[in-house]
């Protein structure tokens, strides 16, 4: 169990490398090809686009052939789409970038499935754990991606062009390791009553529309902010180095709780831990509106990490208590939908707003779902007081 979780945990580094290169990178080669600056992070909101168009798909795709095939295809999709962003920049072709985005989605849509796949490898008392241990492993993708950006940047001559080709490296390197996984066989179905019940039934549930909303608006904050940081730094006069830098604690701060995540769910339980993610991300928003220098950035996006793992580490613990084991395709299917669609609407959001309204009016904009989250930890927490109550 846990040399499989190690090399998940590894995997999760690896698919967070290349998130973490995407956002440092597409919007800025976006802005570079673009017609008009607010089609900036279009390449962004593609990478999202194609991950949310990609969850039925990927869930079929699991279900046919089991983790470690569903796993490999996505890297391969991978491997591919980086080629084709990288032809598209050496060609100058905005559209053609857009479009190897959003076929990267796929491999998004199944990384995005690894955290799930950690619960499955560990016996439930172990779970909570689990999930956060391979979720830490994205503090190799903290290391790893701003540095590979970094100092892959003009390699070629063209800016940008060997990072891509590195990413492809980089792909090749996943599919090694999980090449070595040994994943648990699936649940055997038998006829239309083992698929369990109907996601309608399923989603209704508390626990699941808490869940979700939490996975949702708080990859939404967190991709709204993240992927405008680059531009606005950009738009303050800070070199690509200092924003790689801040990228690299806003990623050290998402994936370096995951050491003791699971510990501080099962002492504290997991709607306070989430409630301090929504804390968190608040004091990220009132950090960024105090000021526009780097360190504004580098603690406000800190603290945005920290947030974001909190309240994803949480909503995906909280997601296991709403479905059965033969339940689990539809509804992590339907909650990565609602993650990347959340995210792809911020990051078409991001850029219009950073580059038409400025980094202030974008922060207050966030605290609109912060607020929606921390009301929908408070419904379940006030519901779940009265279930325990006893009865007079």
């Amino acid at each position: 169990m846990k040399k499989n979780l190690w090399l998940l945990a590894i995997a999760q580094g690896l698919f967070l490398t290349n998130n973490v290169v995407f956002i440092a990178i597409n919007g800025l080669v976006g802005l570079r090809l673009a017609s008009v600056p607010w089609m900036a992070t279009l390449p962004v909101m593609g990478y999202v686009v194609g991950g949310a168009l990609s969850t039925g798909l990927v869930a079929r795709s699991q279900q046919r052939w089991g983790r470690k095939v569903s796993f490999q295809l996505g890297l391969l999709v991978a491997f591919l789409s980086v080629l084709l962003c990288a032809f598209a920049l050496s060609v100058g072709s905005f559209w053609l970038l857009v479009a190897g985005t959003v076929v990267a989605g796929y491999y998004s849509a199944n990384g995005q499935l690894y955290r799930f796949a950690a619960g499955e490898l560990a016996p439930p008392v172990f779970r909570e754990k689990a999930v956060s241990l391979v979720l830490a492993g994205g503090l190799i993708g903290a290391v790893v991606g701003p540095n590979l950006a970094n100092h892959t940047r003009d390699t070629l001559g063209m800016p940008f062009l060997g990072s891509y080709l590195a990413l492809a490296a980089v792909a090749l390197v996943s599919m090694a390791v999980m090449a070595a996984i040994r994943f648990p066989p699936e649940p055997v179905r038998i006829g239309s009553a083992a698929s369990g019940r109907t996601l309608g039934a399923i989603a209704r549930q508390p626990e699941f529309i808490v869940a979700t909303a939490g996975a949702a608006l708080g990859c939404g904050v967190m991709n709204l902010l993240m992927a405008a940081t680059p531009l606005a730094m950009d738009v303050c006069g800070m070199p690509f180095a200092d924003a790689a830098l801040v990228l690299e604690w806003h990623v050290i701060g998402m994936f370096a709780p995951g050491f003791f995540t699971g510990h501080l769910i099962k002492r504290f339980g997991v709607l306070r831990i989430m409630g301090a993610g929504v804390v968190l991300n608040a004091a990220c928003i009132a950090v960024a509106l105090s000021g526009q220098d780097l360190h504004h950035f580098l603690v406000g996006l800190f603290l945005l990490g920290v947030g974001w793992n909190f309240l994803f580490t949480g909503s995906t613990t909280l997601a296991m208590q709403a479905y059965r084991p033969e339940e689990k395709d539809k509804a992590q299917a339907a909650i990565n939908f609602a993650v990347f669609a959340t995210m792809a609407l911020t990051s078409f959001a991001s850029g219009a707003l950073v580059t038409t309204q400025g980094w202030t009016l974008l922060n207050l904009g966030s605290l609109v779902p912060v607020l929606l989250t921390g009301l929908a930890l408070l419904w379940l927490g006030v519901r779940r007081r009265r279930q325990e109550r006893p009865a007079a």
